[in-house]
């Protein structure tokens, strides 16, 4: 199996700092190619969210590759989704603490997603930024955690209201900000022929999913090439559409 990655972020047109931050490593080793891709969005609102959004990438960058290699030795897939939820947990008491002791709110969603040839993919899901599958269709694998979410599930929101709501960017939890945070995580297997994209909310607020889905069509991404084009110009679409957020996107096709 053959992975290929892509991967564009962007300022945007008001943000003065990229919020977001992303971590995107592949390797080649004995049981196959390995693809790590991480997105964090550091809170707009809060000062300093880059920082928080680097914290939490270099410790999912450090743990590439200082512990993974023996991980997958042993594949044992339950010691990593455990290993994952453990960074997760002490990276909040980490920023948390930095916070308190600069007199500063800091925090940042988590999209994360590990792929081990065809043997097994994990992902670990914190706030907001999201990740989708595309195959015959677009699939959203994430849930958001946010206010209006939580508000559509109960059926006290539709999705168009939620989008005037004012409400709508309230996370029930990020990495930082808040004093437990309790990751979601999915485990499966990846397929040959199957696209991923995950991003942050601003790569998403100004397009749709059949956009999204037009251009990442998986059977017209043959290289990294066209994968990076087509990643820059959603960007370009979404500022042309005054996207005033930073915005970020990672693709993975599966070969």
């Amino acid at each position: 199996m053959d992975i290929l990655t892509a991967v564009h972020t962007d300022t945007g047109l008001r943000k003065k700092n990229n919020e977001d931050s992303i971590c995107l490593k592949v390797a080649d080793t004995s049981i196959g190619k390995v693809v790590l891709a991480v997105i964090c969005d550091g809170m707009g609102g809060l000062s300093k969210g880059e920082v928080a959004s680097s914290i939490v990438i270099n410790a999912f960058s450090d743990w590439f590759e200082q512990e993974l290699p023996e991980q997958l030795s042993r594949e044992n897939w339950s010691d990593i989704q455990y290993r994952w939820d453990r960074i997760i947990k002490e990276q909040n008491q980490r920023i948390g603490t930095y916070g308190r002791k600069i007199r500063s709110n800091l925090g940042t969603t988590l999209t994360a997603m590990l792929v081990v040839d065809s043997k097994f993919m994990l992902i670990a899901h914190v706030g907001d930024t999201r990740l989708y599958r595309l195959d015959s269709g677009i699939h959203q694998l994430t849930e958001d955690q946010t206010l209006v979410a939580r508000e559509i599930r109960h059926g006290r929101l539709t999705p168009e209201e939620a989008k005037r709501d004012s409400r709508r960017n309230v996370l029930l939890q990020c990495i930082g900000a808040s004093r437990l945070v309790e990751p979601d995580f999915i485990q499966g297997r990846v397929k040959a022929g199957e696209v991923y994209v995950l991003c942050s909310d601003g790569f998403r607020h100004m397009i749709t999913e059949e956009e999204m889905y037009t251009a990442f069509l998986p059977e017209t991404l043959q290289d990294e090439i066209e994968m990076e084009k087509k990643a820059k110009r959603l960007v370009e679409l979404n500022k042309e559409r005054q996207e005033t957020d930073n915005i970020s996107v990672v693709i993975v096709k599966i070969l």
